[in-house]
């Protein structure tokens, strides 16, 4: 049966875990993700499952550890302050190749912050937070709908990794309200055979999952293969959104709720005659430094909006090797970009180009050059 529901974004994430076959939930409260801890200890109720509000972050994702080593379906959800106490057992669960899904929820930052939606955990999500030459997949939803389906998509790359998986999402989207549609009566997602899995050595040898490996060469051995996993990620993996790109001028890039006013302020753009168009990572990483490499190839300048100092441009600029062409508006500590402001930086930085060019003519006549 077809389901329609109005639910918050963290809402709709436990219900995509739920989907997905999850019946393992360890987490401890804080703004804006309760929702989402809340609504798992009422699901995992219903459904037989395990739910766990721990003692504290650190204890909670340690938890995940323990049930994802019996080839449970498991995750913990936090925002930015606890998602950085729960780095340890993040790193830990990647060197043991350990299929679990974290969802932050981020607020402002650094510190305790403010309880406002903010973006300012892309490095720590992206570049690995722990410690280790290690990553994470990281998707970016948008709305209420992807909260629920880039959840179940996270699990499913989870266990075909064999890796953590990070659902990034902000406070504005894990509390707003939107239309969530699903079908409740989709069989169960098949599991996939986890032959690693800790259940008992009764019939078969004994087997191990640790992290802690001395032996010389054995840990550069894990390493060179956790590498090799990740590039081939990157090259099967990415997710983009593109809109409006094919004749623009400028590309705004955003991901998130971001996003959602980025696509806004396109539209209006285009209605005052500005070729604009938006680029949307899905996964955060792999990067989707290819799609951007194209678009960059073709001489238009980027703006990159985020809600946050400046992070995902970093990245950006790496996709276009040319600083002259990306710019930036961020807001920091809870604050939203505002369509008005992003329409006028865009306006500024297509006016400037068309001005610049002129003048370049206009000194070339004056020199008698062609």
């Amino acid at each position: 049966m077809i389901i329609k529901k109005l639910c918050t974004g963290n809402e709709a994430c436990g219900e995509g875990a739920v989907m997905a076959g999850c019946r393992f939930y360890a987490g401890y409260p804080i703004t804006p993700q309760n929702e989402l801890t809340a609504y798992m200890s009422k699901r995992m109720d219903e459904l037989g499952g395990v739910f766990i509000q721990a003692e504290s972050e650190l204890a909670a994702v340690n938890m995940v550890l323990g049930a994802t080593v019996t080839g449970a379906r498991a995750f913990t959800s936090s925002s930015s302050p606890g998602i950085s106490l729960k780095q340890e057992g993040i790193s830990y669960m990647a060197a043991c190749e350990l299929p679990a899904v974290i969802v932050n929820v981020m607020r402002g930052g650094p510190g305790l912050g403010n309880i406002s939606a903010a973006q300012g955990d892309y490095f720590q999500a992206t570049k690995g937070g722990g410690h280790g030459d290690y990553r994470l997949i990281v998707l970016a939803p948008a709305s209420a709908q992807e909260m629920f389906d880039l959840t179940i998509d996270a699990f499913a790359l989870a266990d075909k990794y064999r890796m953590p998986v990070m659902v990034l999402a902000d406070g504005m989207l894990g509390q707003m309200m939107e239309p969530l549609e699903y079908d409740d009566m989709e069989p169960a997602p098949k599991m996939p055979k986890k032959e690693w899995a800790l259940t008992g050595a009764l019939g078969r040898p004994a087997r191990s999952v640790k992290s802690l490996l001395l032996r010389e060469g054995e840990l550069e051995a894990l390493n060179t293969k956790l590498q090799a996993k990740y590039r081939a990620i990157e090259k099967k993996e990415t997710r983009v959104d593109a809109y409006r790109t094919k004749d623009a001028e400028i590309v705004i890039v955003a991901y998130g709720t971001t996003a959602r006013i980025v696509r806004a302020s396109v539209d209006e753009l285009r209605g005052r005659g500005i070729k604009a168009g938006m680029i949307r990572p899905v996964t955060l990483w792999p990067f989707p430094s290819a799609a951007i490499k194209a678009l960059s190839r073709k001489g238009m300048k980027f703006l990159v909006v985020e809600m946050s100092a400046g992070q995902m441009v970093e990245d950006v600029r790496l996709a276009v090797q040319d600083d002259k062409r990306v710019f930036f508006y961020g807001r920091t500590g809870g604050g939203v970009p505002e369509d008005k402001d992003i329409i006028l930086r865009a306006h500024r930085i297509v006016k400037a180009r068309k001005t610049g060019g002129k003048r370049a003519d206009e000194r070339k006549r004056s020199s008698g050059r062609k």
